[in-house]
């Protein structure tokens, strides 16, 4: 019954590193950003962006061992993700994106 309980602890442990990277790398992601992209794609600003990516980074390292509040980094990194960056890339907004005037390479 013990080895139940501890792969059920390995694998919430092992989601809440999932959720800490995702968030990490929606943070430097969005701090690499121009902050002029954002407002081009009819976003919030970098620095709210940045801010609220923070604290969801700073919330899932804090709930890595619980699922408890980890719904809420994951729902902020995953908004930044789904809809911000694919905005932002659309207006050239920083690297890797492919707006006007980028030559795709």
């Amino acid at each position: 019954m013990q080895s139940i309980f501890q792969a059920q602890g390995l694998v919430t442990l092992l989601l809440g590193l999932a959720v800490l990277a995702l968030c990490v790398y929606a943070l430097v992601d969005a701090a690499r950003r121009p902050a002029g992209a954002f407002a081009a794609a009819g976003k919030l600003t970098k620095n709210k962006w940045v801010a609220i990516l923070a604290v969801a980074s700073l919330v899932s390292f804090a709930t890595a061992g619980g699922l408890g509040l980890i719904i809420i980094p994951l729902v902020a990194a995953g908004v930044y993700l789904a809809d911000v960056r694919p905005a932002l890339r659309s207006v050239g907004g920083g690297p890797g994106s492919r707006g006007v005037g980028s030559s795709g390479w």
